[in-house]
């Protein structure tokens, strides 16, 4: 990979200060990480025989990190149902009967639409991991994959620890640092308290993250008082689920006071999803509070079929209008910290804004051009009363992502997929939905849904 020079109008730096500089130019070096950041004509200067990219017309930023994903094939058709209900009647039955040519299929399908609405990195939570990491591998975008884990009698059809260890064995650190593993539970209903145990003790032997949902629902607090007399946070706390180097809990809605001190005090990152929460009736999560508390919450899509699209700034424009609604507070979680959660708090929610987003010298070249030659761009204003970032969060759709570039490998141009076709990555989804969804069917036919969780 040769180095290059990218030269944008605005770069929007997602540094502590929210720089943005105009007519500026990032030089990227053959490592893949950001060498030099500054006004344009001293970065070329500097640098007379490196090749310049120009990007008129368009914006420079870090790409967007998706804190919380599930590929998947069920877009559009787990529709009206609250989260629990759902799972038990759509999602469930569709785990225990996927295969892994189907997994791999999705994530292919994911991750490609991911890269061409900005997203240089995704956590997703799935199965049959060993084809998402092929998928990551080929399509270039840097991935944190989490397998569905359940170690339980009654939810004996997700991954197990025993596969999820196999996946870190040979995917951790893979594609040149792009593709890591961490391990991953459903939720701690689906796992017994031998495999919590377990669970914690392979992320630290192999010094990984852990992740898993929280916090939810009404129905997930109730549940874990019920169960064990605490609410989610303080049970994951006691029962050492919080112990792994890095903890990232998905949602987060139903939060007391004294869980949004233990989750700052354990310095566990939070993936926000708004659309999800909303779509499944979930609830508003506390992010102001969070923020205010110095948690670091990240945004995430949740999958495809409760979104039921992948695009992370339409995720960044909702987040801001639902705290708006639920507080009835004009002013609250304004631009910029949207932009932050979606872009270099994001990455401090996964542990790593050490290495991505922001544009800053030393790390990697993940970074994403958007138009700004569009009406949802217009009027462009520069300067201390800008609106440049108000845009970003309110008016962009991942559709303005005209470049994306993950360890300075350039993998969409033009707003077109680079490293696979995407009408065929669309054809094989399409090929392989109507096997599953008959498999799925006739599961259900043969057994009615039952809720496993009134049995534990």
């Amino acid at each position: 990979m040769n180095p290059i020079i990218l030269h944008a109008d605005h770069l929007v730096m997602m540094d502590s200060n929210n720089a943005v500089l105009q007519n500026g130019a990032a030089l990227i070096g053959a490592d893949g990480r950001i060498q030099s950041v500054g006004q344009a004509d001293e970065v070329v200067a500097a640098n007379p025989e490196v090749e310049v990219k120009r990007l008129k017309d368009r914006l420079l930023m870090p790409g967007l990190v998706n804190a919380h994903m599930h590929s998947g094939l069920l877009r559009g058709t787990a529709e009206g149902l609250p989260v629990w209900e759902w799972l038990q009647q759509f999602i469930d039955p569709m785990h225990r009967v996927v295969n892994e040519r189907e997994a791999e299929i999705a994530s292919f399908l994911c991750y490609a639409e991911s890269l061409l609405c900005g997203e240089t990195t995704v956590v997703d939570m799935w199965r049959h991991m060993h084809g998402s990491a092929n998928a990551a591998a080929q399509l270039g975008i840097r991935a944190v994959l989490v397998p569905y884990v359940a170690e339980h009698p009654d939810h004996n059809y997700f991954e197990t620890l025993k596969t999820n260890e196999a996946l870190i064995q040979k995917w951790h650190g893979g594609a040149d640092g792009r593709v890591n593993v961490w391990v991953g539970l459903e939720h701690m209903f689906y796992a017994t308290p031998e495999a919590w145990k377990r669970a914690i003790e392979m992320a630290t032997h192999y010094q990984t993250g852990f992740h898993t949902h929280s916090n939810e629902s009404k129905f997930d607090v109730e549940e874990t008082e019920r169960r064990y007399q605490m609410r989610p946070i303080e049970a994951l706390e006691k029962f050492g689920l919080l112990d792994a180097p890095h903890t990232l809990l998905a949602h987060c809605v139903w939060l007391s006071d004294a869980e949004i001190q233990i989750l700052a005090e354990r310095k566990v990152g939070v993936a926000h999803n708004p659309i999800s929460n909303m779509k499944l009736a979930s609830g508003a999560a506390r992010v102001v509070d969070l923020l205010a508390s110095g948690v670091a919450v990240g945004l995430g899509t949740d999958g495809e079929k409760e979104n039921n699209n992948l695009d992370m700034f339409e995720e960044m424009k909702t987040s801001s209008l639902l705290a708006k609604l639920s507080r009835l507070d004009a002013a609250a979680l304004d631009a910029w910290s949207v932009c932050r959660m979606g872009t270099v708090m994001g990455a401090r929610a996964l542990g790593l804004d050490n290495e991505i987003g922001s544009i800053e010298v030393g790390k990697q070249a993940d970074l994403i051009a958007v138009r700004t030659d569009t009406p949802r761009m217009t009027p462009l204003i520069t300067g201390a009363d800008g609106n440049l970032h108000h845009n970003l969060v309110h008016a962009v759709r991942g559709g303005d992502v005209d470049m994306t570039m993950v360890a300075g490998r350039i993998v969409v141009e033009n707003g077109k997929l680079l490293t696979a076709d995407i009408q065929e990555l669309i054809a094989d989804a399409n090929k392989a939905v109507p096997d599953l969804f008959r498999r799925r069917a006739d599961w259900l036919a043969a057994h009615k849904p039952v809720n496993a969780l009134e049995k534990q």
